[in-house]
Order: C-alpha cells, then sequence, then structure tokens
C-alpha cells in the first residue's frame, strides 16, 4: 500500500499535469480560465480606483503595487507551479492510504451531493468562510503563523492588489485545516469556479482603495471600511479584529467586530513595520529569520 514508487509517480503525473493545465490556461482563452478571470477583476478594480479612490490623495500605482501584483499570480500560480500541486496530490494519496490501513475507505459523512447545484456552491462557499474565519484567527494567536501572516500585514497603503500579498505558507496551512472537514462532505459538483470568483472578488473588494456602503449588509458581506480595521496598527486587542474573508457576518457572532468610525486614514501595519523588509524575497524569509 506505502510503495515509494507510487508517489514518486503521483509528484511527476501532478507536477507535468499542473505545467501542463497553466500553459493551457495562459495560451487558450475560456469561460473557466482562472488566470484570466484574476487579471479582469483585477482590471476592474484598478479602474474603479482610478475613478472613484477612497483616499484620493493616495496614488493609483501606490508603494509596493507591482511586488502585490506579482504576489497575486505568485500565490495563485507559480506556488503550484513549482511543487505546491504536486506535494499536494501526494500528501492527499498517502492520507488516503493511511486511512485505508485503518478499514476506511470513504471520508464522506454527510453527502449533499443530491442537492441542487446552486445550494451546493451556496454551502460550500459559507462552510469554507466559516472554516478560513477560525484560521485566519489561528494565524494571529499563534506566534509561529503570526510570524507569516505579518508579510500579509506588512501593508502600509490599501489597494485591491494587497490582498493576494501572502507568505506561501498560508496556503499550506489554510489548504491543511481545511482539508478533513472539507472532504467529510460529499460536494457533487466538480467546478469551484464559482465559488473562487466570488470569494476573489469580496476579498479584492476589502482590500481595495473605494468606499463601498452597503448599509445593512454590512452585517453578511465584508467591505473595505471594515477590513481596513483590520490593518490597523493601532488595535483594541492584541490577537486583531474582523478576522472574516468574504463573510462579516462570523465577527458580529464571535464578537470580533470592530468599525469604530471612518478608518480611511488611519494608520496601517504592526509595530516596527517600517523596519520589516520590502522586496519579495526578503518577506518570504523573514519568518525563518530569528528575531
Amino acid at each position: 500500500m506505502f510503495e515509494g514508487s507510487k508517489y514518486i509517480e503521483a509528484f511527476t503525473t501532478s507536477f507535468e499535469g499542473y505545467a501542463n493545465y497553466l500553459i493551457g490556461e495562459i495560451t487558450h482563452v475560456h469561460w473557466g480560465n482562472y488566470f484570466y478571470w484574476l487579471t479582469a477583476i483585477s482590471l476592474c478594480f484598478l479602474l474603479m480606483e482610478i475613478i472613484v479612490p477612497w483616499r484620493k490623495q493616495q496614488q493609483v500605482l501606490r508603494n509596493r503595487f507591482w511586488m502585490d501584483a506579482f504576489y497575486m499570480y505568485f500565490n495563485f500560480f507559480l506556488f503550484s507551479l513549482v511543487g505546491f500541486a504536486a506535494i499536494s496530490d501526494v500528501a492527499v494519496l498517502f492520507f488516503g492510504d493511511i486511512l485505508r490501513s485503518f478499514g476506511v475507505n470513504n471520508l464522506v459523512a454527510i453527502y449533499v451531493g443530491n442537492l441542487p447545484v446552486w445550494l451546493q456552491l451556496l454551502m460550500l462557499l459559507v462552510i469554507r468562510d466559516f472554516l478560513h474565519y477560525f484560521i485566519h484567527r489561528l494565524l494571529h494567536a499563534v506566534p509561529v503563523l503570526w510570524k507569516f501572516h505579518m508579510v500579509h500585514h506588512s501593508i502600509r497603503e490599501m489597494g485591491f492588489a494587497a490582498h493576494l500579498r501572502f507568505h506561501w505558507m498560508e496556503t499550506i496551512v489554510y489548504r491543511a485545516l481545511e482539508y478533513l472537514p472539507l472532504a467529510l462532505i460529499g460536494f457533487g459538483i466538480d467546478d469551484f469556479l464559482i465559488v473562487h470568483l466570488f470569494s476573489l472578488t469580496i476579498g479584492h473588494a476589502n482590500h481595495s482603495n473605494i468606499y463601498i456602503p452597503l448599509g445593512p449588509f454590512k452585517y453578511l458581506l465584508n467591505t473595505p471600511q471594515m477590513h481596513i480595521w483590520h490593518h490597523a496598527k493601532k488595535l483594541p486587542n492584541r490577537t486583531g479584529v474582523n478576522f472574516g474573508l468574504t463573510f462579516s457576518l462570523w465577527d458580529y457572532l464571535f464578537g470580533t467586530a470592530h468599525v469604530p468610525e471612518s478608518g480611511r486614514d488611519i494608520e496601517l501595519g504592526f509595530d516596527n513595520v517600517e523596519e520589516y523588509p520590502q522586496t519579495f524575497w526578503r518577506q518570504l524569509l523573514a519568518p525563518f529569520k530569528k528575531p
């Protein structure tokens, strides 16, 4: 069952498969193409930041804009290309072999595949975001994880591209902790593109330099006016506030919501953020260095 050759074959097959997938995404435009959806949604927010900026004194191409733009494509595509996709597939295969060694052949505990597709997509969106809320809190509460999350909080000016400035270790943490809960639910849909695009759009919006008044819906969905307080340099407590990624609902339910006033011009970052590395490679290495 635990044959090394099987894992090596899975790694090489996945590595080659993802490389071919990425080349196909770049060279062929189609409705399910996440590469061009990311680009198109990003350009829409860039246009809005030009036309209706919330902080009018802030430059459109703000400080470290191009680095954050590179982070977007690195974290979504290049990180998987250099091995994450292949390693993930091997890890899932190995985990499955462990379960089978104990006589467990199927992780699905709740099968929802017979429900309408729209309802499955909605459930996936809500459950996944619920998990991400608590994982996000862990990133702030656990010192080792906070070192990686500091990369994201090194942002000094908010803009849509800042959404995806994060350390690659966060991808591993989120995927590892969400895998089992989601695996226990038997969704009957193969393409989660709509869920990913919705989350991407809300995430871009939360970090953007635009004003989005939602009225009473602000208690359901996250907004730039709420999320900017998550990035505030001065916070009411050590572990932070406003952890919801797509839905603000979780913060109101669990007592972590904090929007005392307009946060348009508040100072962002953390103590001594001025001394934090400002280049891509230095930020990736920063969490591994001794204080």
